[in-house]
């Protein structure tokens, strides 16, 4: 391709809107354009890029003798009131976008695609002989985000490949899993990626197990925790650990102490003396299920410790049908607004107790009238502890379960925090880096086909829930990724797998025609061989020209210059920099060479992922 010929518009500034390294040198190098919020168009350097992202994870995908589909982006609301999930996706923070169409019918755009091949199983597949199958398709997704940013890492649309594999039992599930999970360290090691695979939770997806594949940069917005001996690696809203340790308690009687202006667990122990391990906190939360209940929640833990929103909600979602409710779809820490609702008279926030009364939530056909009392694992132990006394500038001292608080149903709803010791190793200490999730299997188990009756015959002649999994990967996210992951003050630095072209032939001078006739020769011989070859035949400055290569990241650079004299072109690095002049007739054979090592790569380990 003729530089000349291409929509190729550079930028030397970078935009306002852009936070991270790879969303600015994405828009700087004309790969994306913003159409609105969370909305990019893919220019043509993009959509190759896309386009050989999405041809490896095929490749990977029909190697596992997975089957490409394309299902319909338009979800009928019917489907996903059959798994219970349309309230989630659709109500409160839901990320579906919903509409009505002309005959008021009610359709969703997918932002992921369970129901629909759900619904596809349940009427092709009939008998065990069918079984396993697996199904995938790569697509443009949709999702409501509340706040679109980072460019193609959290948009409103973008490219997936999700996929869904149906089975007639677990161990038939977890064979694929084990599977996708190899193919998925394919894909991204072929990309040229630093990645490390987690432990996760499953969300809105549900299922019984899950695993993120994170690409390590500092702009991610997961947090990662693992061990130095590489036997642990989890999100931090799945990772368990063992806490540090408690502090003995200052205190050994049980006192009512006036804390005038202590409402934090700073403050607090500042003025008794005491450590935040000897404290219980008490945290309310509000949770606002499908059937319109409100449930109020008031989680203990220790002082020192933060609650885990992900393992209370996964909690409290298990506890849907206390209140006769399907599903969670909601849960926040109450501001006065949401008090104003509920609360029948001022809460002591700062200075709340376990035993908190019922009688601080006014009567309501909507609010469940008692508090659903949780406590975590790390306040069980506690000996004299120190809370709240239910009244503004007022603690309690050397308390204790059993005595003034009755000990509430004990839960593990604590965030992992790196230092703590692991569980398989308490000689080892958690460890934390950021990460980019760019896929993410699940083994979904029972949980749509029983909602959906998507059943097969058995050999038995019994009607059974179909097991599924599910997989997905981020492409578009991916593709940004690798920019995060690989760049310099120059711009971006391309992994030869997934770069637009292999190859950008520079003519420094347009006006030259020995330079000119050198490049036509050397661009037509890289593309006769399989090199993809960028012609920068514009008339501008050499630097400018220089500029841009470096800017786009295009992994060899070929320079028509000085050294056509002596028969020789100039060919730079762009990963290392490294510069050497090689011999015009051998031009095309030694890129071709270089092109091929590169691609061949894929063969061998992947790469270690340094989170030290």
């Amino acid at each position: 391709m003729r530089l000349s010929q291409m929509l190729f518009v550079t930028l030397r500034e970078d935009p306002v809107e852009a936070e991270i390294p790879s969303h600015k040198l994405l828009l700087r190098g004309g790969f994306i354009r913003r159409i609105g919020s969370g909305l990019y168009a893919y220019m043509p350097l993009m959509w190759r890029v896309l386009q050989k992202v999405s041809q490896i994870v095929r490749e990977e995908m029909d190697a596992v003798g997975a089957q490409e589909c394309l299902f319909t982006q338009l979800q009928p609301s019917e489907l996903w009131k059959e798994s219970g999930r349309w309230e989630t996706y659709t109500k409160a923070e839901g990320i579906m976008f919903s509409l009505v169409d002309r005959q008021e019918r009610e359709v969703g755009l997918g932002p992921t695609h369970e129901e629909v091949v759900t619904s596809i199983a349940r009427d092709f597949i009939r008998s065990y002989r069918q079984l396993p199958q697996h199904l995938y398709q790569i697509q443009t997704k949709f999702r409501d985000e509340i706040r679109p940013r980072f460019g193609l890492m959290r948009g409103r649309e973008f490219v997936m490949k999700d996929s869904y594999s149906f089975h007639t039992d677990e161990e038939s599930l977890k064979a694929t899993y084990a599977e996708m999970d190899r193919a998925y360290r394919n894909m991204f090691r072929r990309c040229g990626l630093a990645f490390i695979a987690v432990e996760a939770d499953s969300g809105a997806i549900g299922g019984s197990k899950s695993q993120e594949f994170m690409v390590l940069a500092d702009a991610g917005e997961d947090d990662v925790l693992y061990t130095s001996d590489g036997n642990y690696s989890a999100n931090v809203e799945k990772a368990d650990s063992i806490p540090p340790e408690a502090e003995p308690s200052p205190f050994s009687a049980y006192e009512r102490v006036h804390t005038l202006g202590t409402s934090t667990i700073a403050t607090m122990c500042d003025f008794l003396k005491c450590s935040p391990t000897a404290v219980v906190k008490n945290v309310l939360y509000e949770a606002r299920y499908d059937n319109g209940k409100t449930v109020l929640v008031l989680a203990n833990i220790r002082g020192d410790l933060d609650v885990n929103d992900t393992k209370l909600t996964n909690e409290l979602s298990r506890r849907s049908g206390d209140y006769g409710a399907t599903t969670l779809i909601g849960l926040d820490v109450p501001d006065e607004a949401s008090q104003a609702r509920w609360a029948a008279k001022p809460l002591p926030l700062g200075y709340l107790a376990p035993n908190l009364g019922d009688d601080y939530i006014t009567k309501s056909e909507t609010v469940v009238p008692q508090f659903l009392r949780l406590a975590d694992k790390t306040v069980v132990d506690l000996k004299n502890f120190s809370t709240g006394a239910n009244e503004a500038n007022f603690h309690v001292v050397g308390a204790n379960w059993g005595e003034q608080f009755e000990l509430p149903a004990v839960v593990d709803i604590r965030t992992a925090q790196p230092g703590d010791r692991a569980l398989h190793d308490p000689e080892q200490h958690l460890e934390t880096a950021r990460g980019i999730e760019v896929g993410h299997i699940f083994q979904l188990g029972t949980k749509y086909s029983q909602a959906m009756n998507a059943t097969y015959t058995s050999e038995q002649g019994e009607d059974v829930p179909l097991w599924m999994g599910t997989y997905g990967v981020g492409v578009s996210r991916l593709a940004q990724s690798a920019v995060e992951q690989s760049y310099d003050k120059n711009g971006i630095i391309w992994p030869v797998a997934i770069a637009p072209y292999h190859a950008i032939v520079v003519v420094p001078v347009i006006g030259d025609a020995d330079q000119v006739a050198a490049a036509e020769k050397i661009y037509s011989e890289l593309t006769r061989v399989g090199v993809e070859t960028l012609l920068d035949d514009r008339d501008v400055r050499a630097g400018v020209k220089f500029k841009d290569a470096d800017l786009i990241g295009i992994p060899f650079r070929i320079v028509t210059g000085r050294s056509l004299k002596s028969g020789k072109v100039e060919i730079v690095r762009r990963q290392t920099g490294e510069s050497q002049e090689i011999a015009l007739e051998d031009v095309a054979s030694t890129v071709k060479t270089w092109v091929d090592v590169e691609l061949t790569n894929d063969l061998e380990p992947a790469p270690t992922a340094d989170i030290r």
